[in-house]
């Protein structure tokens, strides 16, 4: 049973229990996919009826944002914690290196995947990367036939949102993959382009001030994290 915060349904677990739940999916047949909601995603989805439709039927939907826990304790329904989809793919991975499951990496610029994938592989000895694309294609059809071709059982599709959880539900099930999940700017990460905030920082849930330090041009995305807990009041005192 989802919680719902806002309209969007997200599941209450912790890190090790949506690794846990994303490995399991991937032994269940037929195709699933993961979505990450942070409070973007949510004031998104408040006005984009498609864009909530698809995150509302995703398989797996982890809380991401700081903002996404703190919503939800105002509305009365507590959430466990975060579970940052950075976080959770680093744990698949984990459990992938172990199993032979493989792994396409789809999205950013040119180059990105590549590196990334690079990266990847020295980190976790033993995973199999299996095709690499970046995000900016006219046509799906192609990208499709290459993670077929590919034999991808798990694709971290990193186009942004909406367009990563539209793309997955229209066209995952056609790639055969068993499981994907929608990361953002993870590759960007992988490929070391883009530093995480210190663990101190991670767990004070404070990596959104780390980030805005560091990329003051984020300021119009951060000053979204207040809105969410208007909404979330509003809601609470409005009895919703």
């Amino acid at each position: 049973m989802k919680t719902d915060i806002l309209g969007v349904g997200i599941d209450d677990l912790v890190l090790p229990e949506a690794v846990e739940a994303g490995a399991a999916l991937l032994r269940e047949p037929g195709f699933h996919y993961v979505v990450t909601p942070n409070p973007e995603f949510i004031l998104s989805a408040k006005k984009d009826e498609a864009f909530r439709a698809v995150l509302n039927q995703a398989d797996l939907s982890l809380p991401d944002g700081v903002g996404v826990v703190y919503a939800a304790k105002i509305l009365g329904r507590p959430l466990k914690g975060r579970a940052p989809g950075v976080d959770f793919a680093q744990g698949l991975m984990e459990r992938m290196a172990q199993t032979g499951d493989k792994l396409f990496l789809l999205g950013a610029k040119p180059g990105v995947a590549e590196q990334a994938a690079e990266n990847l592989r020295r980190a976790h000895p033993g995973l199999v990367i299996c095709g690499t694309h970046d995000g900016y294609f006219k046509e799906d059809e192609p990208v499709i036939e290459a993670i077929r071709t590919a034999g991808a059982d798990v694709v971290f599709v990193c186009l942004g949102a909406p367009k990563q959880e539209l793309w997955m539900a229209q066209n995952g099930a056609k790639t055969g993959a068993r499981l994907a999940v929608g990361l953002g700017g993870c590759l960007d990460v992988f490929a070391g382009n883009v530093q995480r905030a210190p663990e101190a920082w991670q767990k004070a849930g404070m990596e959104w001030l780390y980030r805005l330090i560091k990329e003051p041009s984020r300021i119009g995305r951060m000053a979204k994290l207040p809105l969410i807990l208007v909404d979330a009041l509003g809601a609470r005192l409005g009895g919703k």
